[in-house]
């Protein structure tokens, strides 16, 4: 049953950071009115680099793809980490307003990620 859970889980977080990356290539969610002025700055910063935003999209949508198959979700997550820790800084420093949603993912993450423990000590070992 917690297997179950967490592969759902899994598998709608995947799905939200999936969406995510595909609306970066595409542009087919439309840009909220409300945004904060230093949100709207930091992102034209950031497309003014013009490779970057798509590495940071293709980063997303293979990431959320092996995150979502539970044989490869250790691997998604180390493709997912450092995009996560760019987005959790962001909303540190920059909007504070939805740290809610980005606190509740990196629960979620470093929950999987101590569920796959024993994958990335294999790492470790000599």
């Amino acid at each position: 049953m917690k297997r179950k859970m967490v592969n759902i889980l899994a598998g709608l977080l995947g799905l939200l950071i999936l969406n995510g990356g595909l609306n970066k290539l595409f542009h087919y969610m439309p840009i909220p009115d409300d945004l904060d002025p230093e949100v709207i700055k930091d992102m034209n910063a950031l497309n003014e680099i013009v490779w970057l935003m798509p590495l940071i999209a293709v980063a997303e949508i293979f990431g959320s793809v092996l995150f979502i198959i539970p044989r490869t979700s250790a691997l998604g997550i180390l493709i997912l980490f450092p995009v996560l820790i760019g987005a959790l800084l962001s909303h540190i420093f920059v909007d504070l307003g939805s740290l809610g949603m980005i606190l509740l993912i990196w629960l979620f993450i470093i929950w999987m990620i101590y569920e796959n423990r024993r994958k990335y000590l294999s790492l470790l070992r000599k």
